[in-house]
């Protein structure tokens, strides 16, 4: 069985390890989108185009399933995506993780892109879910593509600088963008002691599986995992591997958990995934 995994970058490795963690067996396609990234700093036609594009590609090679683990993709294009694919197909899509961040009664933020930042999306998504709540929006230029690149000089700036604009009293901190638990441990060392991040990689991976009906997995054998890179074959892009797991996805083993979360991260087990 194929599910088939589609971002711009490297915001799509986490999503993917826990996948790998979760469900050796399936065999894994990673599209990723270098001629078009970043897709947090694009117009919505031209997401839409390059989504629909890679969506293509992965049903003609087989998928069973496509995962969107990009919250600027899912806000922008993941209805008019069902509408193309299912219900033949299912598309699982993910948003920030405001609803279980308001659950812990602590003050909110939510860093992402500045798409995602300005988006009616994520606008209702903290109308419906943060109970009332006031939500901290920090946009996070830079960040993504830093974390793209392994640059972590630049990625620190940028973290450095959303932190400085994050309010003191915000000590749930959702993050917004796909890429950013990349940098979680990076992210906290800027965050007051306390602060909780909260992430949706596992809740999507959990999700996918419930969608195709996967209550049990196999460990006892590895599926692979593909990448195409604007639509070529290819192999991870040498930025995955400043991250320990981009090293496992890229040498196809399977991925232990302890590299997926850190002690400080809250990843909600059931939810948000759409």
């Amino acid at each position: 069985m194929m599910v088939a995994l589609i971002d711009s970058g490297l915001g799509l490795l986490s999503t993917t390890g826990w996948l790998r963690h979760l469900a050796p067996d399936l065999d894994l396609l990673l599209l990723l989108d270098p001629d078009g990234a970043p897709w947090g700093s694009r117009t919505a036609s031209f997401v839409t185009d390059r989504l629909f594009a890679a969506a293509r590609s992965a049903v003609e090679r087989g998928a069973e399933a496509i995962v969107v683990p990009c919250n600027t993709a899912t806000v922008t294009a993941i209805d008019a995506l069902r509408g193309s694919c299912e219900p033949r197909v299912p598309v699982i899509g993910t948003v920030p993780a405001v609803k279980p961040a308001a659950a812990a009664g602590q003050g909110i933020a939510v860093w992402a892109t500045v798409r995602t930042t300005a988006s009616a999306y994520q606008d209702r998504l903290i109308a419906d879910f943060a109970n009332g709540r006031p939500v901290a929006r920090v946009a996070c230029p830079g960040l993504a593509e830093a974390i793209d690149h392994g640059d972590m000089a630049a990625a620190t700036e940028a973290i450095t600088d959303a932190a400085e604009r994050t309010p003191r009293n915000c000590r749930s901190v959702v993050l917004g963008c796909t890429h950013y638990p990349l940098v979680a441990p990076e992210i906290l060392q800027y965050l007051p002691t306390g602060t909780t991040l909260y992430d949706s990689a596992e809740a999507v991976a959990r999700r996918t599986l419930q969608r195709l009906d996967r209550t049990t997995t196999s460990h006892s054998t590895t599926g692979s995992i593909d990448v195409l890179l604007s639509g070529r074959p290819g192999n991870l892009p040498a930025g995955a591997h400043a991250y320990p797991v981009g090293r496992a996805l890229a040498a196809a083993a399977r991925v232990p958990r302890d590299i997926l979360i850190t002690a400080a991260t809250r990843v909600p087990m059931n939810e948000p995934a759409i």
